[in-house]
């Protein structure tokens, strides 16, 4: 409890789990009157150097005084915050707000002395720059805009804990002491410094995940099966290269060995570290085995065991509780309901999950929430391994079941600079901090490809077991600023290997040009048809005819890829059944040798499985081969199977290594495709991902407008704001507001009677439009509501009673007169701000493109001038706009700078929750905005603005 004297209630807010640079987590939290007894303890365990850097003198013991200074806050003037882990103190900032003259002050003064305190043995993990972000958060939320902090010159590691923060400060020397004064407004450098440190601890804590000295298996049955005893034979045949421990209960005083692995009744009783625990005992006594793994310094866990979040309330209190505990003492979690994780690296070979064989190694990394998805994806990548020069495997794999803690953002941190990980392929349903995701895949896109598939994507719903903020945003919309991300969005499982193959085997293509070869006409055909479909420019198929030898392919492919005309190159073949044909092998090695010699161009191959009909047709054709006779590059095979479709070499050739990118001299495997739609559908990924990371090395920037008034905005803002919550501003406070960012809205004056209409119209001047605004014919020129070129007063009056006779009465027409714009094109610009996602800006055609099929596109906000560009040009109506069957084209110049006008109010007003400007009329000189909609709320609260901190369940 705080004493009398404390003016504000405990800030709950303000407790936060944090990851460390070593990859450990600590709870931050406001210091309390309850804390005593935790700060002397504290304390006694910092070194005297530690304190003398701390108080400029001997100082071995806290007087009674100073705990009670330390620990009693009014949480505003005076605040105290310390890194916990296991309950106990490791760490403690404070600051005091001071005047100007430097002693104690209150409200107004905005500077603050800011001193800490790092117990030794957690020096040099980051939390002092932990606490600097957490401590600098509440002073900006107390109004305190700057810290000042006094430093003695021999602290260096303090002194670099301010330095490196990215903050603005200024730096003085003086009675033998250093002076720090920096703001506390973020800034660029201060959000990538933060930013930099996230991503280096995140990734951290999932190295130690993935790549553990030592593995514990809690929960292993005595007997053979179960989810214990299986993940523990599944580790252990792997051939896992650290130190395996069995761990059980109930085991026997006597046993010493399980299958070969050292047993225990308790994690507490294995001699020497254990660096990860597996955890399959039942829900009830996970608690009990988590206490154990803390005391023992566990550093994570994989939880597989059920019964949490996906079992309803009860299971989701456990849960909670599960990652609170787990993170008191500094553990990370991957679960519950957890498939696994798998290492393939030579020097880890760790298995623990429940797939009962070790995937191939090689350079996809593949994260999946679903257990279920994820054998199926493990399945597919078996299955579809082999390619024409070798196989492609996996480098980590990671199934997070509830994914209550370790999410796909933390597994994207560690791929972003993995070395062994080429290629990132992801299956979500659902996505817990929208914002940090694109943001973390635009970052890892830009330097090795991310393709996602998301399930449940049409449920309405997170998974049972996912607690996730709701975006009230469609699926479509979501999908569309992930690709302005980077990232790879495809429908199925299937399209997601087919694409993951490609881009883990395949450089990138420079362009959409496809070149089409191969021994069947039809199949060449399919192949060109599909390549239309996806967008790209394939080139006429080159019919090699059915008699093609492996030559002939060899010498086709070579001048296909070396044709500048020619950015891809689809090889298509089906098993050849006459005497002279190519075998598998022969025919593999000649598109090898080709491929080699152009390095820098795709090639795919596709090719069409027969199975008995090809065994059949041999059986009956003349050019079959005769009784004990073998046809040409048969040898070697099942003598059942004569003729088996296209089967290319799933092993790599001598002195070849598994992956790809292992070294530059080792050629890119050719993926194989069993049909002419797949093998497209992911060279257009390609194509599309290629694309963006050129654009995406200038991505442009938002240009500044002399004309914008921010201030004024802000003043209308606050004063309007004043009135409520939330409200939807009328038709002259939308005007005004607009106007400060330089957006016109064409006068629309109300005509409530015909003598009304009149006078509005020599007000505008003629001609005019006469509108109805009722909800139910707005926009809606083809009902009738809408009269254009109305050129003088006697067509308004005859135009007003036409209205009126077909739709009713004037006060529920809601007519308006509006002065004509140019003719152009009708269009529609809006913004909105998600809970989830952030500002979002949307544009398309008004009517029936946006409304009826969907024909708008989206990128968050801010929009720069290269993402205005493209955002016009993404719709499937944007023809329109460029001079269509002959039209004029219209000023799509002034339209891109609307859409940037508009981004930037949005972006400096998080007030503005929704702007709508429907319809723009752009013309081919200049356009006109002529109705106009905005809503202001308060903000909804950002997460990602803020200091770091691990999500809360």
């Amino acid at each position: 409890m705080q004493s009398a004297s404390d003016r504000h209630e405990y800030p709950a807010h303000w407790e936060a789990d944090v990851v460390l640079r070593d990859g450990g987590t600590a709870r931050i939290r406001p210091i309390t009157v309850d804390d005593a007894e935790r700060l002397v303890s504290f304390y006694e365990q910092v070194s005297d150097e530690s304190k003398y850097y701390r108080f400029f003198a001997p100082y071995p013991r806290l007087s009674a005084k100073d705990v009670h200074r330390f620990t009693h806050h009014d949480f505003v003037d005076r605040v105290g915050l310390a890194a916990t882990v296991g309950g106990e103190f490791i760490a403690t900032v404070r600051y005091d707000r001071i005047g100007s003259d430097g002693m104690p002050a209150s409200a107004p003064a905005d500077e603050a002395e800011v001193a800490f305190l790092v117990q030794d043995a957690h020096q040099g993990r980051g939390v002092a720059s932990a606490l600097l972000e957490h401590i600098g958060a509440v002073a900006r939320e107390r109004d305190i805009r700057r810290f000042a902090a006094e430093v003695l010159p021999a602290n260096n590691k303090m002194i670099k804990v301010f330095t490196d923060a990215g903050y603005t400060q200024q730096r003085s020397f003086e009675d033998g002491v250093v002076r720090l004064e920096f703001d506390l407004e973020p800034t660029d450098r201060s959000l990538a410094v933060q930013y930099a440190r996230e991503q280096r601890a995140e990734a951290r804590s999932v190295q130690r995940l993935l790549v553990p000295g030592s593995v514990a298996v809690i929960g292993t049955g005595r007997t053979p099966g179960g989810v214990g005893r299986s993940v523990l034979g599944n580790i252990r045949d792997a051939g896992y290269s650290g130190r395996l421990y069995a761990v059980n209960k109930a085991f026997p005083a006597d046993l010493e060995e399980l299958d070969g692995v050292p047993a225990h009744r308790s994690v507490r009783d294995i001699d020497g570290p254990v660096d990860l625990a597996v955890v399959a005992v039942p829900a009830e006594y996970v608690p009990d085995v988590v206490a154990e793994c803390g005391q023992h310094g566990v550093q994570g866990l994989v939880v597989v065991s059920a019964g949490y979040a996906e079992s309803g309330p009860d299971g989701r209190r456990r849960q909670r509780e599960l990652v609170r505990h787990a993170r008191a003492y500094g553990m990370r979690i991957i679960g519950p309901n957890a498939f696994g994780i798998i290492n393939t690296s030579a020097d880890v070979r760790l298995n623990a999950s429940l797939a009962p064989e070790m995937p191939r190694p090689g350079r996809i990394g593949l994260f999946a929430q679903s257990g279920a998805i994820g054998i199926a994806l493990l399945s597919r990548l078996h299955r579809r391994g082999g390619g024409v020069t070798g196989v492609t495997g996996v480098s980590t794999f990671v199934s997070s079941g509830n994914r209550a803690d370790v999410s796909g953002n933390d597994v994207l941190q560690y791929w972003y600079d993995d070395p062994d990980t080429d290629v990132v392929l992801m299956y979500l349903e659902s996505i817990g901090n929208p914002r940090k995701f694109t943001r973390l895949a635009r970052r890892t896109a830009a330097a090795k490809p991310v393709v996602v598939v998301q399930g449940a994507r049409h449920g309405g719903a997170a998974p049972q077991g996912h607690a996730v903020r709701a975006t009230r945003l469609p699926h479509a919309t979501v999908s569309a600023l992930l690709r302005q991300a980077g990232v790879i969005r495809v429908d199925t499982i299937t399209e997601l290997v087919d694409t993951g193959l490609l881009l883990a085997r395949q450089p990138l293509p420079a362009g959409p040009r496809v070149a089409i070869l191969g021994n069947s006409e039809s199949l060449g055909l399919l192949t060109y048809d599909a390549c239309l479909s996806e967008g790209l420019r394939p080139l006429p198929p080159l019919d090699l005819t059915t008699g093609a030898s492996a030559e002939d392919f060899r010498a086709a492919l070579s001048r296909a890829l070396a044709d500048e005309t020619c950015d891809a190159v689809v090889v298509t073949a089906i098993p050849a059944i006459g005497e002279g044909s190519p075998g598998d092998a022969e025919l593999a090695q000649a598109l090898r040798s080709a491929a080699e010699r152009v390095p820098g161009k795709p090639v795919l191959v596709v090719h069409v499985e027969l199975g008995g009909l090809a065994e059949a047709l041999s059986a009956a054709a003349s050019t079959a081969p005769r009784a004990g006779t073998t046809a040409p590059g048969t040898a070697g095979r099942d003598r059942d199977h004569p003729f088996r479709p296209l089967d290319f070499p799933a092993e790599p050739p001598p002195g070849q290594s598994d992956s790809a990118g292992d070294a530059p001299d080792v050629p890119r495997l050719i993926p194989a495709y069993p049909a002419a739609e797949r093998a497209v559908r992911a060279l257009s990924e390609a194509v599309r991902y290629s694309q963006w990371r050129r654009e995406a090395a200038d991505p442009g920037r938002v240009p500044e407008y002399d004309d914008i008034d921010e201030k004024g905005a802000a003043r209308l803002i606050d004063g309007l704001l004043a009135r409520g919550q939330g409200l939807t501003l009328g038709t002259d406070e939308t005007g005004d507001l607009l106007g400060k960012y330089g957006v016109q809205v064409h006068r629309a004056l109300h005509a409530s009677t015909p003598e009304a209409a009149a006078d509005a119209a020599r007000t505008l001047g003629y001609p005019v439009a006469l509108k109805a605004t009722a909800p139910h014919l707005r926009h809606r020129a083809d009902l009738g509501g809408v009269r254009l070129d109305l050129a003088d007063e006697e067509q308004l009056r005859r135009a007003y009673t036409e209205l009126t006779a077909l739709f009713g009465k004037p006060e529920e027409l809601r007519p308006v007169v509006q002065r004509m714009a140019p003719r152009g094109v009708d269009t529609v610009v809006r913004a909105v701000i998600d809970p989830a996602a952030g500002a979002v800006l949307s544009f398309g055609l008004a009517g029936a493109a946006s409304q009826l099929l969907g024909d708008m596109a989206h990128r968050l906000v801010p929009v720069t001038d290269r993402e205005a560009t493209s955002l016009v040009r993404s719709i499937r109506t944007a023809p329109l706009l460029f001079g269509w069957r002959g039209s004029e084209p219209v000023d799509t110049a002034a339209l891109e700078e609307l859409l940037l006008r508009v981004s930037r109010l949005v972006d400096d007003h998080p007030e503005v929750v929704a702007v709508t400007l429907e319809p723009v009329v752009v013309a081919p000189h200049g356009l006109s905005v002529l109705g106009a909609s905005v809503r202001l709320a308060p903000p909804p609260a950002r997460d990602d603005l803020g200091p770091r901190t691990l999500p809360t369940y």
